[in-house]
Parts: C-alpha cells; structure tokens; sequence
C-alpha cells in the first residue's frame, strides 16, 4: 500500500501528469507484490471504460465544442448583458448569467472558462474592471457548469457509484441556483465597496426583450401542456411547439432563446422517456449542429474538423485517467487501504455531519492535486461504502463530491482553472490565485448549505419520482 501510494505521490511531485503517475505506480505495485496476472490488470483498465455510461463523455464534450464554434456564446453574453448589464457591477453579474447558460450545453467548467470566460473577462477588462476581478468572477462562475445539468462529473460518478444519472442531473438544479444567487449577492457587495457602476445605461426595451426570451423558454413546458390537455399526444405537442418555437425564434432573431431551450430539450427528454442520459448527450450534439449549420450558419467544415479533433483529444485524456484511476482504485481495494481508511473514519466519529465534514476537507485537499475525473474515480469505491452506512443519499454525496472538487480546480498547486485563466488573463499564476481567494467564499458558504441542508439537492429529483 504504501509503495503505491509513495510513488503516486512522488510522480506527482515530480510533474508527471497524474493519469501517467497512476498508471506507472499501479504497475510497480504490481510487479512488486504480483498480487494479480498481468492480465488480470489489463482486463481491470479496460473494464474502467467498458461502460455505458461513458459514452456520454465524448459527446458532451463534443456539444460544447460546437456550441463554441456556432457563436452560441456571443448570443449568449449578448442576452446576459441586456438582462443585468445595467446592475451596479453590471458586467460581473453579466458574468455569472452567461455561466449559467452555458452551463446547461458544456457540463464542464474548463469549457466554461476557456470558452464563454474569455469574452467576458476581456469585456470586463475593457470597461475598466480591474484584471483580478474579471478572473476571481469568472473562476467562481465556471464552477456552475458541472452544477447544471448537463454535467460530466455527474456521469463518471453516476457510472462509479451506480446511482441514476437522471436523478443527479435533477439534484444539481436547485444547488446551482443557490450558488449562482450567493455569487450575484457577492457581486452586488463588491460594486458597493469599491463603487463599480452599471456598465449599461439601463433601456427598458432591452430588460422587456430579454425577460421576453426567458418568458418565452419557460412557456414551452407550459404549451406543450395546454395542447396535451387539449387531446393531443405528448409528441405530437411537443413537435407542434418545437416547431413553433424555431419559427418564432428566425422570425424575431433573438439572442439567446436556442440556447436557453438546450436544457429543456435534454431534461424534457430524459424525464418523458424519449432517451437515457447517456443518450441526451447525442440530442445534445443534434442539437448543436442544429444551430451551427442550420439557424445560424456560422458553423463550417474547417471548425467543424477543428471541433471534432478537440474532442477527440480531450476524450482520450478523459478515458486515459478513467483507465489509470481505475486500476489504481482496484489496486487499494486490493491492498486492504479502502477498508483500512473506512475503520479509521468509523473510528473516529458515528455522527454522519461530522463524517460529512471531514470528507468535506479531505475533498477540498484532494481537488487541489488531482485532476476532478481521477478523484471521483478513485474516491467513490472508497467512500460510498462510509456514506451509506452513515445512510448518506448517494444523490446528495454526488452533489458535495462535485462541489468540492470544482472548488479544488481554483487553487494552487494543480487547479486547472487557476491556470486556464491565467493564460487567457495574461496574469502570474500568483495574482491570479490572489485574485480567486475572495471568491471562495460564496462557494465554501454554498458548499455549507448543500452539505447539511440535503433538501436543497433531494428535493427535485424525489418529487420527480426519480430517487425515494
């Protein structure tokens, strides 16, 4: 046990990347002690990714890519800045509702940062913000993107802990909007404090046209509804108002309105029995190309080659960790480490919220140096045993598993995010660490909520019927 963990560290200390870290010490574990044939390894790291579930993985990320590419993100930041551009701090609210948007067509918070955070930190810098702000909001607001629905992290954990991805998609919704409130109240403290003004005058025709957009989303359940009412069949009223929908939307051109509906498409879709989550994650890309090459005609085959190259890249980086964490994970079951660490925290406490707060910083110590799929893949075997019998909702551990791994993405030494917008922002790895820390705050106090509030996660997914 103790060499494979020694030697995992190591590498990492070293700047291995940690798929390769894993992978390297798993096999000197195994060479070592030969507690199992080499082909009995293989099988185990192929098994890591033999799963339906993953399938999802490719095609999320290959959603977002094209979303990228179709211009989606322009509209979208457009949208924002006409719905609460003209708040005090205007552009870092701005900010946070084009995070969330985005949120429900990337499910990653990378994409987050690196696609939809690049416009608004650049517009933030243009209009006077200080560089640290645009990049401590922007950090905090890339965090929402595995919060949302559709999420990746949301579907390895629901592949390792076996729990309905449906469910866990519909517990991220109410979390999601409880952190994108405490970042929008932390924004209107700061343009208070250091005097930020609105960065838009304030025209009601611009506020009527997009609450316009978001009533016209919202009445799509709603028609789909008044026309099953009326005798129609479900897909029947739901093609009727699809169809309606696109018309009025080339019809009046607005911003945001397709992008808006992503979402609904998918959560609609999985709740009527129309496709699985795995599934969602194809609708997803239909959609996408829906929009890149059919509404807005922005997409062409050089940036649709270019989207697909990405996503095969960062798919293959993806199910690189899957299979490494998978046999490292294997490997410490093997060992007796997993059980030893679960006497150990038994030991300690039979509380379930003081087992909650202890995970909570063995989480947030973790995020900082493991990449969030290698965690999740390597944590859950270990942990969900603990967590059930403290009678903890698998649902509701997901939720805290991911928060806590997303805050880990913003701080040193490893945070991706940290980094990602570092390059984009042009800043020191160090100012931009100073800049994040403000921003923790809100997350650490939502972290608090989902944690010993479990409602604010379980309540959606079980009037759903979806978990009891």
């Amino acid at each position: 046990m103790l060499l494979l963990i020694g030697a995992f560290l190591v590498l990492m200390l070293v700047g291995v990347p940690v798929a390769v870290s894993m992978a390297v010490s798993s096999l000197l574990y195994l060479v070592f002690y030969g507690v199992a044939p080499d082909i009995i390894a293989a099988q185990r790291m192929i098994a890591g990714v033999e799963s339906f579930p993953l399938l999802a993985v490719p095609f999320f990320i290959f959603a977002g890519n094209l979303m990228n590419i179709a211009g989606v993100t322009g509209r979208i930041y457009s949208f924002a800045l006409a719905l609460v551009g003209w708040m005090k701090g205007g552009l870092a609210q701005v900010n946070i509702i084009g995070s969330v948007v985005f949120a429900g067509m990337s499910g990653a918070a990378l994409a987050d940062a690196a696609g939809i955070g690049t416009i608004e930190i650049k517009a933030m810098r243009d209009h006077g913000y200080p560089v640290e702000a645009a990049v401590g909001v922007t950090a905090a607001s890339s965090t929402l993107g595995p919060i949302f629905p559709p999420s990746l992290p949301f579907v390895i954990y629901g592949m390792m802990a076996n729990v309905s991805i449906g469910a866990l998609f519909m517990a991220g919704i109410l979390p999601g909007v409880v952190m994108t409130a405490l970042m929008m109240v932390t924004v209107a403290i700061f343009a208070h404090r250091r005097g930020w003004g609105s960065d838009t005058p304030f025209k009601l025709n611009r506020l009527a046209a997009a609450s316009i957009e978001v009533a016209v989303v919202c009445c799509f359940p709603l028609a789909v509804y008044v026309l099953v009412q009326m005798g129609l069949s479900l897909n029947i009223a739901v093609g009727i108002a699809l169809v309606v929908l696109i018309a009025c939307d080339w019809y009046f051109d607005f911003s945001a309105v397709m992008a808006l509906m992503t979402p609904i498409i998918l959560i609609g879709g999985m709740t009527m029995g129309w496709f699985t989550p795995t599934e969602a994650a194809m609708a997803a890309v239909i959609w996408s190309l829906f929009l890149g090459l059919v509404r807005y005609r922005t997409m062409t085959l050089a940036a649709l080659a270019k989207a697909s190259f990405d996503t095969i890249e960062t798919t293959a980086s993806v199910l690189f960790i899957v299979t490494a964490a998978s046999i490292f994970a294997w490997l410490l079951t093997v060992s007796q480490a997993a059980q030893l660490f679960s006497v150990f925290i038994t030991s300690l406490t039979e509380n379930k919220w003081v087992f909650l707060i202890l995970v909570n910083i063995l989480m947030l110590v973790v995020g900082c140096f493991l990449d969030t799929i290698a965690a999740i893949t390597i944590l859950v075997p270990i942990l969900l045993p603990i967590v059930v019998l403290y009678g903890i909702d698998p649902v509701h551990f997901g939720l805290i598993m991911t928060l806590n791994l997303m805050i880990g993405l913003l701080h040193p030494p490893l945070g991706m995010v940290l980094f990602v917008l570092s390059r984009v922002a042009k800043l020191s790895v160090e100012r931009t660490t100073m800049a994040i820390l403000p921003w923790l705050v809100p997350l650490i106090v939502a972290l608090i909520l989902i944690t010993f509030v479990p409602a604010i996660t379980l309540w959606l997914p079980t009037q759903m019927g979806l978990i009891r």
